[in-house]
């Protein structure tokens, strides 16, 4: 069993079973795309709900417990995903093949595997395809209700505009709030939110 299999073998939801309040407030260009990519999608809150909303989504985790979850959260919904379990080091991102990515709270990667990924998330969009991401500023060291202790995983708003800039920034805004998702995410938080699109 792996760490994050540990993680996520309890009967409760690590995360919640509710979507990440970012990923709602965005529904109004969620509705515009037909099938998203839900990067490192845990348990399946924020997978299941884009499906809850019409689209064809793909779930990936290196965890599979928590896919197994997921798509029981997806059954009591009464909707389907799509599950795979990849170890992202090694995770070859299709090219253009989804109009949707959404990354929340993938804050567990190093700066190497960060940048990996993120170079991946650009490949795999659409041209018009859209970007959500949601994490942690570094400032959350401070708080301490969740993501993780090391600050070279954190983000700031120089390294988003850095590695997406071959993305058209619709939206980057740094805040602090209250956030309540399960016990892994509870309090006072710093976060930092990214909406961006690829040209056509």
């Amino acid at each position: 069993m792996t760490d994050w299999d540990a993680r996520y073998d309890r009967p409760d939801y690590l995360f919640g079973e509710e979507p990440n309040a970012f990923l709602k407030s965005q529904l109004h260009r969620i509705k515009l795309h037909k099938n998203a990519l839900a990067v490192a999608d845990g348990e399946g809150r924020n997978g299941v709900w884009l499906a809850q909303q019409g689209l064809s989504v793909t779930s990936i985790d290196a965890s599979s417990v928590a896919l197994r979850k997921a798509e029981d959260l997806a059954a009591r919904r009464e909707v389907s995903i799509t599950t795979r379990l990849v170890d992202m080091n090694d995770f070859q991102w299709p090219a253009a093949a989804y109009d949707l990515v959404v990354a929340i709270f993938i804050q567990f990667a190093d700066p190497q595997l960060r940048d990996d990924m993120f170079a991946g998330m650009i490949r795999t969009l659409a041209p018009g395809g859209t970007l959500l991401m949601q994490g942690y500023r570094r400032e959350q060291l401070a708080y301490g209700t969740g993501g993780p202790r090391d600050a070279d995983h954190l983000y700031t708003e120089e390294m988003l505009r850095d590695a997406f800039d071959s993305l058209e920034i619709v939206e980057l805004n740094s805040y602090d709030a209250e956030i309540r998702e399960g016990p892994a995410h509870d309090g006072m938080s710093a976060l930092i939110d990214l909406v961006a699109r690829k040209p056509e």
